[in-house]
């Protein structure tokens, strides 16, 4: 099975980045026709949060309309700058985010991995939670099949990053996951975004995967004190390839710009 994950879209912004003006809508269009050209292409698309840059209906349709465009499934999840109930007005006709409740956590069983989307958005603050409520959720998930090879999608990344400016606003409730899915060994994989950079980690018998926005990168920013500065790296999607005999590879795909 071959799944590819999009992230941090922000669509809405048109910025410069050393001399470049970016749009980001633009960025998601590319992104849409990277993934439609790939050979083979992918089952199923995960976005991770931070679809839009304002919580605007007009940006979320704009933004749903190029997603329209793909030639495979995609599910979405919210990020910091995500409003849930703009999501579900908007996406709740692709059938996978639940129509009501706090969160949008949901469980996909379609593929031959298992898909559970986790909800870390914590409105009104960049970094994002795993509370009681969506630990619980998530424990009792992993119970149902935990003979079946599992692919969680999330926005905020579960370590730190050595990022100083992001691992202030990190995920809280981190230590708890850690737990539950060194519990889980099911668990093949663990994918984020939220860093605009591209980063991997071996955390609790896993692999945490983050990957580049669609958009636009942050620079490599490993001391404290210092502001974090937009580069003009370039964008990516990521592509987890999961076989029964080999498990689960990943690699990143370069948009072009």
């Amino acid at each position: 099975m071959l799944i590819a994950q999009i992230t941090d879209l922000h669509a809405g912004q048109r910025l410069e980045v050393d001399g470049r003006v970016i749009d980001t809508l633009e960025g998601a269009r590319r992104a849409v026709a990277h993934l439609n050209a790939l050979t083979p292409q992918p089952e199923a698309v995960v976005v991770t949060g931070d679809l839009v840059a304002e919580e605007r209906p007009e940006h979320y349709e704009s933004v749903a309309a190029i997603l329209g465009g793909l030639a495979m499934p995609f599910h979405v999840i919210p990020g910091n700058h995500d409003d849930r109930a703009l999501m579900r007005d908007v996406f709740g006709h692709l059938g996978h985010l639940p129509s009501d409740g706090d969160f949008l956590h949901y469980v996909v069983d379609d593929y031959e991995l298992r898909l559970i989307a986790l909800d870390t958005h914590d409105p009104g603050r960049e970094s994002g939670l795993l509370c009681e409520a969506r630990l619980d959720w998530l424990e009792r998930r992993l119970a149902e099949a935990q003979d079946k090879p599992t692919f969680i999608a999330m926005h905020h990344p579960p370590f730190t990053t050595g990022i100083p400016e992001f691992d202030d606003i990190g995920l809280h409730g981190s230590e708890a996951f850690g737990r539950i899915i060194a519990r889980n060994p099911q668990v093949e994989t663990i994918a984020c975004g939220h860093v605009h950079r591209d980063i991997a980690v071996s955390w609790h018998g896993t692999l945490v995967a983050v990957t580049p926005s669609t958009g636009y990168q942050y620079g490599l920013e490993l001391t404290a004190g210092r502001s974090l500065v937009m580069v003009a790296e370039p964008p990516a999607v990521r592509l987890f390839l999961w076989t029964p005999e080999a498990g689960l590879r990943c690699h990143i795909s370069y948009i072009a710009t």
